[in-house]
C-alpha cells in the first residue's frame, strides 16, 4: 500500500533548499553563477541547458531545450529530455526495496519515493542547468550534475544543486564504488543532513542496508 503527503514533502524540500543555500559553502559540480543561471530563463517556458566540459574543465559546447509544460523524471535519477536523451544524475541512487516514512504519510517503494521527490523539484523550476563532460554529448543517457532556478514569489528565489537537494531530503543516497568509496564525495554533507531522519532514513530497514 502506498500513501503520500505531497504538500508536506514539497514544504520539506523548500525548507531544506533554503537551509542549504545559506549553509553549504560549496556547490556540487563546482561553483555556479546564480545570475547566469537566472539569465537563461524564458517567459512561459522551462528552459533546460546542458554545458559540456573538456578534460581541463572548460566549457566547450552547449545545448538548450525549452518546454511549455516543463521536464519530468524518467526514473528516480533520470530526467527526460524528449524521447532520445536522458540526463542521469551521476553518483546518487535510491534505497532498495520498500520504505515507510510515517511523518510524511508515505509507504511504498524507494524508487517511487525518490522519483516523486525529483518531480517535486523539477515541476516549479524555471531553469534546469546541467553540466557534463564532452564525452557525454552524443550519448542517449548522459551523466550530469544539475542545478535548478526555483522561484516562489515573495518566498524563495534560489539556484541550487538537484542532487544536493535530493540527498538532503532523504530521497536519494550516495552511490559507492566497489571498495565502498562514494562516487560524489563533494555531496557527503548533503547526505549527512538527510540521514538525520528525512525521507528514506526514517525507516530502520534503510538504515540497515
Amino acid at each position: 500500500m502506498r500513501t503520500r503527503s505531497v504538500m508536506y514533502s514539497a514544504t520539506v524540500a523548500a525548507v531544506v533548499l533554503v537551509t542549504n543555500v545559506a549553509a553549504a559553502p560549496a556547490r556540487a559540480g563546482g561553483a555556479v553563477d546564480p545570475a547566469y543561471v537566472r539569465s537563461l530563463a524564458a517567459p512561459g517556458k522551462t528552459v533546460l541547458v546542458i554545458e559540456y566540459y573538456d578534460a581541463a574543465r572548460k566549457p566547450v559546447a552547449r545545448t538548450g531545450f525549452a518546454a511549455a509544460d516543463g521536464f519530468q523524471s524518467r526514473s528516480p535519477v533520470d530526467i527526460a529530455v524528449g524521447s532520445a536523451v536522458t540526463l542521469h544524475l551521476f553518483g546518487v541512487e535510491p534505497c532498495r526495496g520498500e520504505m515507510v516514512n510515517p511523518r510524511e504519510g508515505f509507504a511504498g517503494s524507494c524508487d517511487a519515493y525518490a522519483r516523486e521527490q525529483l518531480d517535486i523539484l523539477l515541476k516549479p523550476a524555471k531553469v534546469i542547468f546541467c553540466r557534463a563532460f564532452l564525452t557525454e554529448r552524443d550519448a542517449p543517457r548522459q551523466d550530469v550534475t544539475c542545478f535548478i532556478h526555483t522561484h516562489y514569489p515573495g518566498a524563495l528565489d534560489a539556484v541550487t544543486n538537484v542532487e544536493e537537494q535530493l540527498l538532503s531530503v532523504g530521497a536519494l543516497r550516495l552511490s559507492k564504488n566497489q571498495v565502498g568509496v562514494p562516487l560524489r564525495p563533494d555531496l557527503e554533507e548533503a547526505e549527512r543532513i538527510g540521514r538525520a531522519g528525512y525521507g528514506m532514513w526514517a525507516d530502520p530497514r534503510v538504515q540497515a542496508q
